[in-house]
């Protein structure tokens, strides 16, 4: 594992005292059995929702456009749960983060598909690990690591407290953490053997993405999985993970996707969104609906929200 970051003193000026009392009521959170936590936080976001007018609204808007199908009763039950999810979310947050190795033991996780981990690492070849932002990200890339050595990729916090914890506290259970801008870092500790989690799957604007289709619609999408795999010559493995209904988390690996990557990096991406949306149909409302996936759209196309 790698050391902590060294404590700045320029977070005990006092502009950033209201985020480190949000640090504390996380760390007394953590102290309530999982199940509690749990409910709470969907109790709080369920309550809340009137009040998260813009975000419903998003939340809304994604489900009519990736479940046509549905009719609205159902869509509406579907937003309601991913709503609540929302709470959720915070509390498996935090027990990611700040609960103690003893007490995620308690946890009753099944993992599958290991099998096709060990034979890439047998083969010599380092693998990301991707997935999907569902509720449940952050405590299952720690159960994981319970059975498996992993580094992850991640957006910096806009709070420098809450980014200087939660690193810290990633720190303790991975080998490192790349931020988005340490691709080479990245690519050279892939081509050791080593093991990537992250997710690809927000709409972040710039010239390293492209359109591909995601339930049919075209999504701005960063190439990165194509990119890296082409450079490390690293697996490309799809980890799903998802709350099952007695409180237990499984956790999936499918087997490497073939061929990959090809010579068109927008069909690879194509692959890369088909995976997410294959995990995300398993349990549609642990997926992360408030995100506006489709904000950027191809020229000519009227805006999604």
């Amino acid at each position: 594992m790698s050391e902590s970051p060294p404590f700045p003193r320029r977070l005990l000026a006092p502009r950033h005292w209201p985020a480190w009392l949000g640090v504390g009521f996380i760390r007394l959170l953590v102290l309530l059995p999982a199940p509690w936590i749990l409910a709470l936080g969907a109790a709080f976001s369920g309550a809340a929702s009137p009040l998260l007018r813009t975000r419903r609204h998003v939340i809304a808007r994604n489900l009519e456009l990736c479940f046509p199908d549905m009719d609205a009763a159902q869509r509406e039950a579907l937003r309601f749960e991913a709503t609540r999810e929302m709470g959720r979310m915070l509390g498996e947050f935090a027990l990611g983060w700040f609960a103690s190795d003893a007490r995620l033991a308690r946890l009753r996780v099944d993992l599958e598909g290991l099998e096709h981990l060990e034979a890439a690492r047998h083969s010599g070849r380092g693998v990301l690990l991707v997935g999907g932002h569902f509720s449940h990200l952050e405590l299952c890339a720690r159960l994981i690591s319970h059975r498996i050595r992993i580094a992850g990729m991640y957006r910096r916090m806009d709070s420098d407290v809450f980014e200087y914890m939660v690193l810290r506290a990633r720190l303790r259970y991975a080998d490192t953490m790349f931020d988005k801008d340490q691709l080479r870092a990245c690519v050279k500790y892939l081509k050791r053997g080593g093991t990537v989690w992250y997710a690809p799957d927000q709409d972040m604007r710039g010239k390293d993405a492209v359109f591909a289709p995601f339930f049919g619609i075209p999504a701005s999408t960063i190439t990165a999985t194509h990119h890296l795999a082409r450079l490390s010559g690293a697996a490309v493995i799809p980890f799903f993970h998802r709350r099952a209904p007695d409180g237990g988390y499984v956790l999936r690996l499918d087997a490497p996707l073939e061929n990959f990557p090809g010579n068109d990096v927008v069909a690879d991406t194509a692959r890369v969104n088909a995976a997410i949306e294959r995990m995300v149909r398993e349990a549609p409302a642990q997926y992360l609906w408030a995100h506006k996936r489709f904000k950027t759209r191809p020229e000519g196309m009227p805006p999604a929200y």
